[in-house]
């Protein structure tokens, strides 16, 4: 199987202003999502993903993000596995409080 590549907080928050910015699919449950969500995510939580995966598009990056990237990398590997271009946050809504927007808060 190949490697699922990473990309860190700061380089997706730099992509996400580009015309061909990824999906960012978060993949934690919708607890989690009350207490801290990124804007304009695809939200499925990792239990969902494989009866809903016709829900992402096919034509686009998709990064995956969780709490801080174990479950996300598992769900960027299934995608991959069927067909998608993905690639995982590195550490996760965590890394992405710590590294670019330190007001939001952690669990």
């Amino acid at each position: 199987m190949s490697a699922i590549p990473e990309i860190s907080p700061q380089a997706l928050k730099a992509r996400l202003s580009a015309p061909d910015a990824p999906v960012v699919l978060d993949v934690r449950e919708d607890w989690e999502r009350d207490i801290v969500r990124l804007p304009d995510t695809r939200d499925i939580p990792m239990g969902q993903i494989s009866t809903r995966v016709t829900e992402l598009p096919r034509d686009r990056e998709i990064v995956v993000l969780c709490r801080s990237g174990g479950r996300s990398l598992q769900v960027a590997r299934y995608l991959g596995q069927q067909g998608y271009r993905v690639a995982n946050l590195t550490g996760g809504i965590l890394a992405w409080a710590r590294d670019v927007d330190p007001s939001l808060p952690t669990y």
